[in-house]
């Protein structure tokens, strides 16, 4: 049978021993978090890389990307040519009161713009300023850490090796070209004194 109030005494002499230990606890605003490398804190907007395709708010399971634009006519490039018209952007804004942080509208952009940023320091008092418009992302893209440097030993990519064969076979082919024309030699005029 336990003695009546052995546990108390057990949690206080727990309380004792740990209380003259110095605390390993960081705290947070004083010192920040060491984050890693590929944390997913917001979303950043890399806005000349948008070509308002929609792709990432249609994909968005939760719906929390707006984008709005209009489309404005360009010029012909060349002399004859004809007008084209493209898309311009006039809001995107991404509601991270809804936001899931899935990724999913980074990994379906076709034209990388858009990406992960750490920050995670985004807090508001009120849920609708949680809708941060496209210049609020665009600061967010100055936070992006670089992508990590290519492993030396890997492999490279199939892309790149295809390319630098073609690029080596259309060297290769002009040279024999050029070896296969005769040298032009200048003809000598004959002096008629």
């Amino acid at each position: 049978m336990p003695i009546p109030g052995s546990g108390l005494a057990k949690g206080l002499a727990v309380t004792l021993r740990t209380m003259t230990r110095r605390s390993v606890t960081a705290q947070y605003p004083e010192v920040q978090p060491e984050l890693p490398p590929r944390t997913r804190g917001v979303i950043g907007l890399f806005e000349e890389n948008c070509t308002v395709c929609m792709l990432c708010a249609r994909e968005c399971p939760d719906w929390c990307i707006y984008i709005d634009s209009h489309k404005e006519t360009v010029p012909a490039a060349t002399p004859g040519g004809r007008e084209r018209s493209r898309n311009v952007l006039d809001r995107f804004a991404i509601d991270f009161a809804l936001c899931m942080y899935c990724g999913i509208c980074i990994e379906v952009c076709p034209f990388d713009a858009l990406f992960w940023s750490p920050e995670f320091e985004y807090a508001e008092t009120d849920i609708h300023e949680l809708t941060h418009e496209r210049d609020k992302l665009r600061e967010w893209m100055w936070t992006v850490p670089e992508p990590p440097a290519l492993d030396p030993a890997a492999e490279e990519p199939k892309e790149i090796a295809a390319a630098r064969k073609t690029a080596e076979k259309l060297a290769a082919q002009a040279q024999e070209k050029a070896e296969e024309k005769p040298q032009e030699k200048p003809q000598e005029k004959e002096d008629d004194a």
